[in-house]
């Protein structure tokens, strides 16, 4: 039953998400805070939802780095209160983190995890 749902799931998802799309990606070419050009290719947009009530999600897309074509698409749903889904992207297991050191007023440096999901899914 459960490998029903996920292939279930996986197929609304193929079919509804790119008739979703409310605007145009953006393609990330640079982050503040990090050196050079990212490693990676990343894009981010807005989901639409719920277009009667104009709901969207923001998202963001990271590109796996071994065989974007046939490695799986990774959903990463989290947050709530009191936790940005944004934290996950740089303390988890995203493709950049925050280098940990003491804030003296400046932008945080990023450094490039290879321990990130990007390694094998999208």
């Amino acid at each position: 039953m459960a490998r029903w749902s996920s292939v279930l799931l996986h197929s609304f998802l193929v079919i509804l998400l790119p008739l979703s799309l409310s605007s145009t990606p953006t393609h990330v070419q640079q982050l503040p805070g990090f050196k050079g050009q990212l490693p990676f290719q990343m894009e981010t947009g807005y989901l639409t939802v719920d277009e009667f009530n104009g709901v969207e999600l923001f998202y963001y897309f990271v590109e796996s780095e071994r065989n974007a074509s046939e490695d799986p698409l990774l959903l990463w749903l989290t947050g709530g209160p009191g936790c940005s889904s944004f934290s996950a992207l740089f303390f988890e297991i995203g493709p950049v983190k925050f280098q940990i050191a003491a804030y003296d007023g400046s932008v945080p440096t990023l450094l490039y995890n290879p321990y990130s999901w990007t390694k094998v899914n999208n």
